[in-house]
């Protein structure tokens, strides 16, 4: 099995794609486009930012160069495109945690992506994978797990506090009425590593992470966070389901520009944007472990302000803090 590493450096072999040439009317760029992500090179993240810049840059006739920006949970690029020149020549790839946990993990940051961006459209979503330990948790279904968890204390890891990884747990835990104890991990190699070690009972990361564990049988996946099925893990069912009918908690990934940008400029990289959606580029996010995630242009705003307010909300409720 081939480390998450690895997995996802290879991946950047994807990233040729066919030729488009025609130009979206009005208006176009002048010069080449940063494109901010917020993380470092190499994380799904990066990967995804790349995938979409590779077709952009031919839509719109300019160069779209990633510019990885990370640091203080993302605040650092974030903030550094909410101060560019809202001319179409900086797109900022925003994520779930950007717009839903950051407002309040970073409370007095003065950075309010909300407020400071337009969205230009929707990429995809990630689901994170409750999964339990073979060796420590014998259950095959969430409803076996469920009450495995009323008869006995459970240990559980995340990739750390404030992580979409421990809200999805704190959500799950909440709804089936069950606790357990939590141990924060510092991203997602340590916490597979305690789960292989068998140090918890069961762990929810992304499909990014769990998928090759899951396949090897190393670890046990029970559900999904997302709405729908993850493409990566299509046997495995949804907590929505597995009896939690509004459970939908996934990652998504989104391009943004500064709420300052003209219209007219706005909208002309929102067409490109959805002239990316091609089979070819499905098809490199599916095997980033990403699906792909349509909202319709009229709804995305209202959209992103929704998810911003839900996961918000669920941060408050889990009176996170920073480690």
């Amino acid at each position: 099995m081939l480390p998450r590493r690895t997995t996802l450096a290879s991946l950047g072999a994807l990233l040729a794609t066919p030729t488009v040439r025609a130009q979206p009317a009005g208006w176009t760029p002048s010069r080449p486009i940063r494109l901010i992500v917020t993380y470092p090179p190499g994380g799904v993240n990066d990967i995804v930012g790349r995938i979409v810049a590779d077709p952009l840059s031919r839509i719109l006739g300019q160069p779209v160069i990633v510019e990885n920006r990370a640091g203080a949970g993302g605040n650092i690029g974030t903030q550094a495109a909410s101060q560019a020149e809202p001319d179409g020549h900086t797109i900022l790839f925003g994520t779930t945690a950007m717009f839903g946990v950051n407002p309040i993990l970073y409370a007095n940051s003065g950075v309010d992506a909300v407020r400071d961006f337009t969205c230009l459209g929707t990429i995809g979503e990630v689901a994170n994978v409750l999964s339990a330990v073979p060796s420590r948790m014998r259950v095959t279904s969430v409803t076996e797990f469920i009450a495995e968890a009323k008869s006995r204390p459970l240990i559980y890891g995340s990739v750390g506090n404030g992580s979409s990884s421990h809200l999805s747990a704190v959500v799950f835990l909440k709804t089936a009425g069950i606790d357990a104890t939590h141990v924060p991990y510092r991203g997602s190699s340590p916490l597979v590593a305690a789960m292989l070690a068998q140090e918890v009972d069961f762990g929810f990361d992304t499909t990014a992470t769990s998928t090759a564990h899951a396949q090897s049988g190393a670890i046990r996946p029970l559900a999904v966070t997302t709405g729908r099925r993850a493409s990566a893990l299509p046997t495995v069912p949804t907590l929505k389901e597995s009896g939690m009918p509004d459970y939908d908690l996934g990652i998504w990934f989104g391009l943004f520009v500064p709420t300052r940008t003209p219209p007219e400029i706005a909208l002309a990289l929102s067409e490109a944007l959805e002239r990316t959606r091609t089979t070819q580029t499905e098809e490199r996010l599916k095997t980033a472990f990403v699906d792909t995630l349509h909202i319709p242009r009229a709804e995305v705003g209202p959209w992103v302000k929704a998810s911003a307010t839900r996961w918000q909300a669920i941060a408050r409720d889990a009176r996170i803090a920073i480690d």
